[in-house]
């Protein structure tokens, strides 16, 4: 079983930046991918980025191409998302998700641990 616990999510203005952090703990495995969703109310959760144990291989939602950047540091087992020109759309509440072995997906299903979530809220 794995846990993993979000932070850094709140309230900023369009144009603004935030980073927001997740640590795993419990059984990850030895090489696990990682990954970080969003939902927004009323909609269904969505991909936004997700990055390979390695860390040397990435994927971007279109949405945040270019403004969005997921890295991780394996030794304190946490995955950050460092997201610049944050825009209203942008708002939702953001999850971080594992799922062992060397690739990465951006349906949902293929994953089965999720932190609790962090809301970002972007004011116009």
């Amino acid at each position: 079983q794995v846990q993993l616990v979000e932070s850094g999510g709140g309230l900023v203005q369009a144009g603004g930046s935030l980073r927001l952090s997740c640590a795993a703990s419990g059984r990850t495995g030895s090489s696990y991918a990682m990954g970080w969703f969003r939902q927004a109310p009323g909609k269904e959760r969505e991909f936004v980025a997700a990055i390979t144990w390695s860390g040397g291989g990435t994927r971007y939602a279109d949405s945040v191409k270019g403004r969005f950047t997921i890295s991780r540091d394996n030794a304190k087992r946490t995955v950050y998302l460092q997201m610049m020109s944050l825009k209203p759309e942008d708002t939702a509440v953001y999850y971080c998700t594992v799922r062992g072995g060397v690739s990465i997906f951006v349906d949902p299903r293929e994953y089965g641990s999720w932190g609790q979530g962090t809301q970002v809220t972007v004011s116009s």
